[in-house]
């Protein structure tokens, strides 16, 4: 087989295991509605109940968005690691390992299944909150440069829930270790600001991804300055990323008996 004609069925091998996660994910509409339907009742909470007593001057909606789509991918992603779990424990990469075909090439089928899953829902959440007041005064740059940093939010986050699947024993040990990962936008400035919280809360705050991910994503739609946040973002991303590689990688050549 020349190099063309491999990297066709390599190709080829992509595309079929992106459109079997899809499947799954239609399929199990229940988990999929809750992905969109809880951030979005969140939002509507903190913006109805809380809103008022945060904000008095009503612009809370546009404060609390950006933490609202990180929610939201945070929820979408988490199903990944129980859908690898299930993968690694089924017998299924043994069999795949038996054909023509890469067996990583299934888990990257879940990630890039779960990135257009939640950047669907993503766009959900952003037409609800224009509906009940959100606004922006974000240029046409701002914008792609938000929705930039938001996917490669989502494809990081994807790619540690699917290393949490990898190393996990089962799928509900992957659900539960995976859940701990959904806390983080509570105890970051999602939905207030940092310098509201105890000074020790602070300090977690202010030093975990989730805060400069999303002053940068809330600094881009509100037009006002990055600062570092910024490159704080990027850099989290990136090393988080780095880490959800090496731990795939290991986890998969030691579950498989790759060595």
């Amino acid at each position: 087989m020349n190099n063309e004609s491999l990297k066709s069925s390599v190709w080829v091998a992509q595309l079929i295991f992106i459109q079997r996660s899809i499947r799954h994910s239609i399929r199990n509409t229940d988990a999929m509605i809750m992905a969109i339907a809880l951030p979005i009742l969140l939002m509507l909470l903190f913006t109805y109940v809380f809103g008022g007593a945060i904000d008095p001057s009503g612009n809370y909606v546009t404060y609390v968005v950006p933490g609202t789509i990180l929610l939201c991918a945070g929820f979408g992603s988490s199903s990944v690691a129980v859908d690898v779990a299930q993968d690694m424990t089924n017998g299924i990469i043994d069999r795949f390992r038996t054909m023509s075909v890469r067996s990583l090439d299934v888990i990257n089928g879940h990630v890039v299944a779960s990135v257009l899953r939640n950047l669907l829902a993503t766009t959900l959440v952003i037409g609800v909150a224009l509906l009940i007041g959100f606004r922006t005064e974000a240029s046409f740059l701002q914008w792609l440069g938000a929705i930039g940093i938001i996917t490669l939010f989502i494809f990081t986050f994807t790619w540690l829930f699917a290393a949490i699947g990898m190393m996990a024993s089962g799928p509900s040990a992957a659900g539960g270790y995976g859940f701990v990962l959904l806390f983080l936008p509570y105890l970051s400035s999602a939905f207030v600001p940092t310098n509201t919280m105890p000074g020790w809360l602070r300090g977690i705050a202010d030093h975990q991804p989730i805060t400069p991910i999303t002053e940068t994503i809330r600094s881009l739609l509100n037009d006002s300055p990055l600062h570092t946040n910024g490159w704080w973002s990027l850099g989290w991303c990136g090393g988080l990323l780095l880490v959800a590689f090496v731990l795939s990688a290991w986890s998969f050549q030691r579950k498989s008996g790759r060595r």
